[in-house]
């Protein structure tokens, strides 16, 4: 569905944001991509969208272009940003003006997806507040019913439910005929609906798998002994032990992956091999 292969790009002459970056996105995927502050996940997901023009490499998408922004490909990806606004109408004139430029709009899931989010379609958006224009946002993204839906850190503002909800949102939007990728900080807020993560640096892709084949090869555990701890791929301290990974060496021991511990472990394989 969706394939980069040697992305480069910078925002000025000395450095580059992102450099010799190659991805690919199947169809059916709930996607994670995962980075530090700075590691240019949110210019990633502009130069996907066709919002910025790679300075060199390619992304194509179902046969697309981005940077060419054809008909075809506008109406089939859709991005939820960070950080947005909406205009001070009602949903219901917003979805007639917006709707039309989707041909898969879904005025019926809409309205699933607002109750699950505890809002109704009669709402008015510039009476909302931060958390609930994302929520009403998301569902009509959600009902745009695009082959590939972007989602920018959706959990932030959201209180305990909303995230609960967000989940439950995902989990019923999701068909095997397309993807989600989610760029996030908030791993816990997403972790059980991910099948696939993507962990990125400035200089490219550190990680780029299923979490199938992660839990294939790793055993995610906590423990309160420290010699365990010390002899584990890695070990984060957390309140009364350790969270470790550890080299899965029977198939039946395998854990749920965790994706904070995960995330750490292969930023650390990373940095050995820098020094190297």
């Amino acid at each position: 569905m969706l394939k980069i292969e040697n992305l480069s790009y910078s925002y000025s002459r000395k450095s580059r944001l992102i450099e010799n970056f190659s991805m690919s996105l199947e169809q059916g995927t709930v996607c994670g991509l995962l980075g530090k502050n700075g590691a240019g996940k949110s210019t990633l997901i502009y130069l996907i969208c066709g919002l910025l023009r790679p300075s060199t490499g390619t992304i194509d998408f179902r046969g697309y272009n981005p940077t060419d922004r054809k008909v075809g490909f506008l109406e089939d990806v859709f991005l939820v940003p960070e950080e947005f606004t909406l205009p001070g109408v009602t949903l219901d004139e917003y979805v007639k003006v917006n709707a039309p430029f989707y041909p898969a709009f879904n005025h019926e899931a809409m309205v699933r997806y607002l109750d699950i989010f505890d809002l109704t379609p009669d709402i008015h958006l510039g009476k909302l507040s931060m958390g609930q224009k994302k929520k009403a946002f998301i569902s009509f993204a959600m009902a745009c019913n695009t082959s590939l839906l972007i989602l920018d850190e959706p959990t932030n503002g959201l209180d305990i439910s909303a995230k609960r909800n967000f989940r439950k949102a995902v989990a019923e939007c999701m068909t095997d005929d397309k993807s989600i990728l989610i760029s996030t900080h908030q791993v816990y807020d997403v972790d059980k609906i991910l099948d696939h993560v993507i962990i990125t640096d400035r200089k490219g892709v550190l990680l780029d798998s299923s979490l199938i084949d992660v839990a294939s090869r790793y055993r995610f555990n906590f423990t309160t002994d420290r010699y365990r701890a010390a002899r584990a791929l890695i070990s984060l301290e957390v309140p009364g032990g350790f969270n470790i990974a550890e080299p899965l060496t029977d198939a039946a021991d395998e854990t749920e992956v965790n994706l904070e511990t995960l995330f750490e472990l292969v930023q650390a394989e990373a940095d050995k091999k820098h020094k190297q």
